[in-house]
């Protein structure tokens, strides 16, 4: 009922942008806090973040001229459109520029050289691209929006990053090993995978628009969870592998 008195200052862009970023960052943290053998420099932490973030621009280039093209062969409206659209242009382009810039900025690092180090890298990498993709999202929408993607959105880019992470990780350690053909398929895993569940999330999460959506509240709750354990046991399980 006092929504009024406080609309003014909610209108301010600054507290947008903060409602955008702190959830973020929160993640971030707690991913940070999680490593307890060796931890990362600040200097490549940001490094990824930024990197992230320019995997934005880069992914919506691609999700531009790729939904036009599939726009100008399907109905929007249709089944296959939606499947290609999630699946291929959306998850391809983003989960592709998220690889991308983490094995560009990390896989020579001298820093990479602990299990649990590749799940931070992508978590970081995954937070910058939700960073930036929210603050959009909310400078256009508003408050409401920046409170629904802190706990579906923004988690989920951190929960794609986890698995993401996790892969990328065993492909380095193959790697150092020179047991290259595990490599390669251990990073085709690191990129598909993600792929597969951000197409199976956004797809889900557009089913039922009319109702409430309980299969993707049960799909977004598995996923949190299955990242949490993957996060807890590798933290717990971290070594050196080289």
């Amino acid at each position: 009922m006092f929504y009024f008195l406080i609309y003014p200052f909610l209108s301010y862009n600054f507290i947008l942008i903060a409602a955008a970023i702190i959830p973020a960052v929160i993640l971030m943290v707690h991913v940070y806090r999680s490593d307890h053998l060796e931890k990362e420099s600040g200097n490549l932490l940001w490094t990824l973040v930024k990197a992230g973030v320019f995997s934005t621009l880069v992914a919506i280039f691609f999700e531009r001229i790729f939904s036009a093209l599939l726009g100008s062969l399907f109905s929007p409206e249709s089944t296959i459109y939606r499947i290609l659209l999630y699946f291929g242009v959306v998850a391809i382009s983003e989960e592709g520029a998220k690889y991308y810039q983490l094995k560009k900025n990390t896989w020579n690092r001298e820093e990479f050289n602990c299990l649990y180090d590749g799940v931070i890298y992508a978590v970081f990498v995954s937070m910058g691209f939700a960073l930036w993709e929210n603050i959009s999202y909310v400078l256009h929408y508003g408050l409401s929006v920046a409170l629904i993607r802190a706990v579906t959105s923004i988690p989920g880019h951190a929960c794609f990053g986890v698995f993401m992470g996790v892969f990328y990780t065993a492909a380095k350690l193959y790697s150092s090993a020179e047991r290259f053909e595990e490599s390669k398929r251990y990073q085709i895993a690191a990129l598909v995978v993600p792929m597969l569940l951000h197409g199976a999330y956004d797809y889900i999460a557009t089913l039922y628009s009319d109702s409430f959506n309980y299969l993707f509240i049960a799909f977004v709750a598995v996923l949190f969870f299955v990242s949490y354990k993957l996060v807890d046991k590798v933290a717990r399980n971290d070594q050196y592998f080289r």
